[in-house]
């Protein structure tokens, strides 16, 4: 079961061929479970300029499995910032943890292209979904 970042919807959006969205693809051609959250969710919709694409890409993100974010995935979420501040790692949006947070509490791994992920998979149990580079 995996969570997309918003950094691979972007650019599978985009058309861009990136092993993320090489996976992605898999994922969803072989029917596996993929989810968003609300975060995610207004991440790649409010960038989207014509009407018609909203519409498009809305429809794409209805087959999905969607996770509810709870008041305790905002506080681990400020916990995991401030932990990783403790650190001296900034994570340079806030909302990262939070996407990281709701992967967590759902058990979920995360598909992503966002080096702010990287110290939440070393240091706070953050799951994500591996890819052979050198295959894609």
């Amino acid at each position: 079961m995996t969570l997309v970042d918003t950094s691979v919807w972007i650019d599978f959006f985009a058309g861009r061929s990136t092993s993320e969205v090489a996976e992605l693809k898999r994922l969803l051609n072989e029917g596996r479970h993929v989810y968003t959250c609300g975060i995610i969710l207004t991440e790649v919709l409010q960038g989207i300029r014509k009407d018609v694409d909203y519409r498009r890409t809305l429809t794409k993100f209805t087959d999905l499995g969607y996770v509810p974010m709870r008041r305790p995935m905002f506080l681990a979420a400020a916990e995991m910032y401030r932990s990783l501040r403790r650190r001296g790692i900034t994570i340079r949006k806030s909302l990262d943890c939070m996407i990281a947070a709701v992967a967590i509490e759902h058990d979920l791994s995360l598909l992503h292209n966002d080096r702010d992920f990287d110290p939440m998979e070393q240091h706070c149990g953050l799951k994500v979904v591996r890819i052979d580079k050198h295959k894609a």
